[in-house]
């Protein structure tokens, strides 16, 4: 069974450790506990600025603490953490079922600490006419049922889907919420044309230079080289852009969690960092890059 707890309870505990964590190791500190720890952390391409960001700002505050970033995808993070090569699992989804019955077997216990939230902007090249577009129709343009942007009010050119590969959170958050619009009786797939790129970066590049591309990206990496399109939830609904607003009044269809993922309840340095990420120093970097903070 997947342990979670209410964040607040641990940044009220994690806040007292880290309160004890030195500044810098000394001849009586003893080795162990939070004193010099090296903190292995891997998984989501989406989250690897904000915990680059992350590990810089808070080793300059402990520097007897190491932290290792890695990227590779919320499914690679996630199998680190089952194989129990990484402290800290980084994943822009929620592990699954099977990944969870998979731990247990493996005698690893997943705990579960939401960090930040993150909208996904739905993106196309800055000469696209359209500046909007319904959950429905992006779910039907990666299923192929459109091919042309003229049928969709734009110019007569040809639709060339771009998403993140298989491995990434993002990419399984998309399919679940936008391709099969949330039903998960839906067991719709990305048309097999759609082109498949292993970072964020390569997105918004290919929508940049495509005038033909439609992709999606997290809103951190969103940058003004790309246009983004307004999502209307229905025909019906209003026309909402991804914002840091929008996600935090829950106005934008297309939002989610950041989570990450530690072998039983966090101890020690790693609980010290998480509590760290979650106190106002932390979550100030959330906002810096483009994320939404987690508030009360």
């Amino acid at each position: 069974m997947l342990k979670t707890r209410h964040w607040i309870i641990l940044i009220l505990v994690g806040l007292l450790i880290t309160a004890c964590v030195p500044s810098s190791p000394s001849a009586d500190t003893p080795v162990g506990d939070t004193a010099n720890a090296q903190i292995e952390v891997k998984g989501s391409d989406t989250m690897v600025n904000l915990a680059l960001a992350w590990a810089e700002a808070y080793q300059k505050e402990n520097g007897n603490i190491s932290i290792s970033i890695t990227g590779g995808g919320s499914g690679t993070g996630i199998a680190a953490l089952l194989n129990n090569t990484v402290d800290i699992a980084n994943a822009s989804r929620r592990i699954k079922q099977e990944e969870i019955d998979q731990a247990l077997s493996l005698g690893i216990e997943p705990y579960e600490l939401i960090v930040a939230s993150d909208a996904i902007a739905v993106i196309v090249n800055t000469s696209n006419p359209i500046n909007h577009l319904t959950l429905q129709q992006v779910s039907d343009i990666y299923q192929g049922k459109y091919s042309n942007w003229q049928e969709l009010g734009g110019e007569d050119r040809p639709i060339v889907r771009v998403s993140r590969e298989t491995n990434s959170g993002t990419h399984v958050y998309f399919l679940e919420t936008v391709l099969r619009l949330s039903n998960p009786e839906n067991k719709s797939f990305f048309d097999p044309t759609t082109l498949l790129l292993p970072s964020s970066e390569g997105i918004i590049a290919e929508v940049r230079d495509n005038p033909n591309a439609i992709g999606y990206d997290g809103l951190g990496y969103v940058t003004p080289e790309v246009k983004v399109l307004g999502i209307k939830t229905n025909p019906e609904s209003p026309i909402v852009f991804p914002s840091i607003d929008s996600v935090t009044q829950g106005t934008y269809a297309i939002a989610r969690d950041l989570y990450v993922y530690t072998n039983g309840e966090p101890q020690d340095a790693i609980k010290a960092y998480l509590a760290w990420i979650l106190s106002p120093a932390g979550q100030s970097i959330i906002t810096d890059l483009g994320f939404v903070a987690i508030t009360p």
